[in-house]
């Protein structure tokens, strides 16, 4: 099946270490969102849910990294994620994984491409 790609914001929306832009999609049957954040020179995009209990990670909109702005931090439980593979390398579900979303840019545009199970959000 081939989706096609999303817009979800401008290159410039994104610093280096900062605030992310969270998204709408459908996982499976239920509403939730994405958020993309830049780390390391790329952009990094995830579904917006903790590998160890299906709660959103940011404590604020937007902030998902914690103060030294090298890992993604689970606001409820304090697991640690690499911004870069969404791997858990601290915490209650550490070894597990976020689902990673398929984002590139392009002409200065952050583009997802939606896969079988994260999807856009049908209007």
């Amino acid at each position: 099946m081939t989706m096609e790609t999303v817009f979800i914001c401008q290159s410039d929306a994104l610093e280096e270490g900062g605030k992310g832009v969270r998204f709408s999609v459908m996982a499976g049957s239920d509403e939730a969102t994405g958020f993309v954040i830049r780390y390391a020179g790329g952009v990094h995009a995830y579904l917006n849910r903790c590998a160890h209990v299906p709660v959103e990670l940011d404590w604020n909109p937007g902030e998902f990294l914690e103060s030294s702005g090298l890992y993604i931090m689970c606001a409820t439980h304090g697991a640690i994620y690499e911004p870069q593979t969404g791997h858990c390398s601290g915490g209650p579900c550490r070894g597990s994984r976020l689902r990673k979303l398929a984002v590139t840019e392009v002409d200065g545009k952050v583009i997802w491409t939606p896969d079988d199970y994260v999807r856009p959000v049908l209007a």
